[in-house]
């Protein structure tokens, strides 16, 4: 692991980081699991607590056709049907007590919510289509044959640039991280990893807003 920033940070953590009109930035400590952990620190023109209303929650547990059975399956991903709306489109294909397999053909962008995943992280395989992942980190470009990670917790919306878009979706209920065998004790990607740091593309575009509103979010919690 290495430190990486975007936008201007305070010399020092956890000390006062202001404005150029004199006011406070807001400083929030993020972890996937717990503060002993790998963590950013985020700074925020408004309170990341300002919450106006909680909506009343609804299932989208998906409904389990056969359970405990070991059977050979072959699924035709490519026919899943197509929607406008993202989190409408994601179709449950598979699930266990680890992870959840989904696929999903969007057409539209996300434009309207904010999505966030609280109980597991998300890997996205580009099989069509092209666009970005916009999250509170930043945003990554991404297109055909990319996996997109999304750590739990994470604030995002995804921006594609056509409807022709097709995805294959893992939720993990555990940290989607590099394997501990193809990294040495520093955290450096050994020769022997079938893929390393320069494989991987961080956020490079920061984008701050300071809009007073209202804007919704879904979040996903069981």
């Amino acid at each position: 692991m290495h430190y990486y920033s975007l936008g201007q940070v305070p010399a020092k953590r956890h000390t006062q980081f202001r404005k150029p009109n004199g006011e406070l930035y807001h400083e929030e400590l993020f972890s996937t699991e717990g503060f002993s952990d790998l963590s950013s620190l985020l700074y925020h023109c408004n309170p990341p607590t300002q919450i106006v209303q909680v909506g009343e929650p609804f299932s989208v547990a998906p409904k389990i056709v056969e359970d405990k059975q070991l059977k050979h399956r072959s699924l035709k991903g490519f026919n899943v049907k197509p929607e406008d709306d993202y989190l409408r489109s994601r179709k449950t294909v598979l699930a266990n007590d680890d992870c959840k397999i989904i696929l999903a053909a969007p057409r539209k962008s996300m434009t309207e919510y904010f999505f966030k995943n609280a109980d597991a992280d998300e890997v996205i395989f580009i099989h069509k289509g092209n666009g970005r992942l916009k999250t509170m980190y930043g945003n990554v470009e991404f297109e055909y044959g990319d996996y997109v990670v999304v750590p739990r917790g994470t604030i995002y919306q995804l921006e594609f640039d056509n409807e022709n878009n097709r995805l294959f979706i893992v939720e993990s209920y555990s940290p989607v991280i590099t394997p501990k065998r193809y990294r040495n004790e520093f955290g450096q990607l050994m020769e022997h990893s079938p893929f390393c740091e320069r494989d991987i593309r961080k956020p490079g575009e920061l984008e701050t807003h300071d809009e007073q509103g209202q804007f919704l979010f879904y979040i996903k919690k069981q």
